[in-house]
């Protein structure tokens, strides 16, 4: 690996790999927390070092509840990934975001109640800030990058994280348009919550393939309808990925890549050496083994 962090991928329905990227090698990665959810593809895109990982494993077995978010996360880390840009199929819940459009999402709104959300527990306890749970720096190279090949493109949307995995009932959806909500999915908030965790950048390219089930004019939201838009959209989130890529500085910049610095709440000499071990690669510059406060 190079002096720069890779960047990792993390597809989602209809993109469960890419071709494009050369020098493959498949690498297995055992985490604290389980098996993440298939082996990651590591090599080079766009003269950068990359991973790729589908995040709802080989074939699509996995239903967005049952992905285990912390072992892919943890596995993006220890790759030694410094940025994730995530691919998800969306929704759209106003009538701006059209079927085949991209949206960079800039904000979150959490419906679910079954996912594992946090790698601290066990007698380590951290408060990361989260308002901002998108790393704008990369979400602007997302969408500089989008603009540059011509997508149908949209800047800043909230994307509501339901749990799935069926579909939204008419009622939830006229609710969630009532609350000024644009767009829906299943996966990405979790992603970003433990991203943030792992001091990790992270972004989310939301490719629209219908209007769920609210629009008058159009039929609701089926896997058929899905799948197709989303082959539709394939090249297009290729395009993106490729351009974006040779875009991303080879340093952390922001706020991400220091998440942790004033968030570990817990006294230090409580910590238990285990748990600090077992977190090494999130936390290892900040706490040693019996480190005092």
């Amino acid at each position: 690996m190079t002096g720069a962090p890779r960047i990792g991928i993390i597809g989602g329905s209809g993109l469960y790999q890419m071709a494009e990227i050369g020098g493959l090698r498949e690498e297995r990665v055992e985490t604290p927390f389980g098996s993440p959810s298939d082996r990651y593809t590591l090599g080079t895109l766009a003269g950068r070092e990359v991973v790729f990982l589908p995040r709802h494993g080989p074939g699509h077995r996995l239903m967005p509840t049952d992905i285990n978010y912390r072992a892919n996360i943890f596995g993006m880390k220890k790759l030694g990934v410094g940025w994730i840009i995530a691919v998800s199929a969306v929704g759209s819940l106003q009538e701006r975001y059209r079927p085949l459009d991209i949206v960079i999402v800039d904000q979150f709104f959490d419906r679910t109640s079954k996912r594992h959300s946090t790698f601290f527990e066990e007698g380590l306890v951290a408060h990361i800030a989260f308002a901002d749970p998108i790393c704008g720096a990369l979400a602007r190279i997302l969408y500089d990058a989008g603009k540059e090949i011509g997508a149908p493109l949209h800047m800043g949307g909230t994307y509501v994280n339901m749990e799935g995995p069926a579909f939204s009932t008419k009622a939830e959806a006229a609710v969630y348009r009532a609350m000024g909500l644009d767009l829906i999915g299943m996966t990405n908030l979790t992603e970003a919550k433990l991203a943030r965790e792992a001091e990790i950048c992270y972004a989310t390219i939301a490719m629209v393939t219908d209007y769920d089930c609210w629009h008058p004019e159009h039929e609701a939201v089926t896997v058929e309808t899905v799948v197709r838009n989303l082959r539709k959209n394939a090249a297009t989130a290729t395009q993106l990925i490729l351009k974006a890529i040779k875009k991303v500085p080879h340093r952390q910049n922001c706020p991400c890549a220091s998440a942790l610095a004033a968030a570990i709440i817990t006294q230090r000499d409580t910590i238990p050496p285990e748990i600090v071990l077992k977190l090494q690669p999130l936390v290892g510059k900040y706490l040693m083994p019996g480190q005092k406060a």
